[in-house]
């Protein structure tokens, strides 16, 4: 009787140690990798992307993304009012379109920040966002090793920890996953901690592409007082 007593109690206590309480925060990012790119198809990621936001302070924005990772290529297509803005990047060499031509006056690169710095600035938080939790892996990543429990909107999570090394980004991040499925539910970031600075995403349902579950809208707020800023709809273009 003790045995099997025993042999319950080991069972239940590797149940409990799976979801997270055990879990370092490298084992963590794995099993979420392997829910959302379970093919490992990131790396070799080759399509497009359509990106509608949505904000209250500004006109309806829709972004065409297309990616060719091994390659090096870039492509952002960028509609809001009555203009384009065309975005081309492969490997060092940049286009740029302005509706379609690639003469723009300088008033408009300025006004509308049409400029290849912008251009791949824009790329790295594309692939860095949508490459989620995947990029996790890039070198200068730093994992803390320790999985924390947080309850966030009435909801539990498994939270990873993740800071950069110095040449790579000064933010500390936070990676909120489901306990039992582990996909990726929010993100948040802080550019000083202690001020409660920075924003946190809410990141609700999912869209397969590739084989990659991709969260489908992305829903932005400050830390410090809740304030909505915009959402982001994830589509698969027509």
């Amino acid at each position: 009787m003790m045995t099997r007593y025993f042999y319950l109690a080991t069972l239940l206590l590797l149940s409990f140690s799976t979801k997270g309480q055990e879990l370092t925060g490298e084992q963590l990012l794995e099993n979420a990798i392997s829910f959302h790119d379970p093919q490992d198809n990131w790396n070799t990621f080759k399509g497009k992307l359509l990106i509608e936001m949505e904000s209250p302070k500004a006109t309806l924005r829709s972004t065409l993304i297309e990616l060719d990772l091994p390659a090096t290529y870039f492509k952002s297509t960028v509609k809001r009012d009555d203009y384009t803005i065309e975005s081309e990047l492969q490997k060092e060499h940049c286009v740029l379109k302005y509706n379609g031509k690639t003469y723009i006056a300088q008033q408009v690169r300025d006004s509308l920040r049409i400029t290849c710095d912008r251009a791949k600035l824009m790329k790295d938080y594309y692939t860095y966002l949508y490459g989620l939790p995947m990029k996790l892996k890039d070198p200068g990543t730093l994992i803390d090793p320790k999985v924390v429990k947080r309850t966030f909107k009435g909801k539990d999570y498994l939270v990873l920890k993740v800071k950069y090394e110095k040449e790579v980004g000064q933010d500390t991040w936070y990676f909120y996953f489901d306990p039992n499925t582990y996909a990726m539910e929010i993100y948040q970031f802080y550019h000083d901690e202690s001020k409660n600075d920075g924003e946190y995403i809410l990141l609700t349902d999912l869209l397969t592409i590739n084989d990659i579950k991709f969260p489908k809208t992305r829903a932005w707020y400050y830390n410090k007082d809740n304030t909505y800023l915009a959402t982001d709809k994830l589509q698969i273009p027509q």
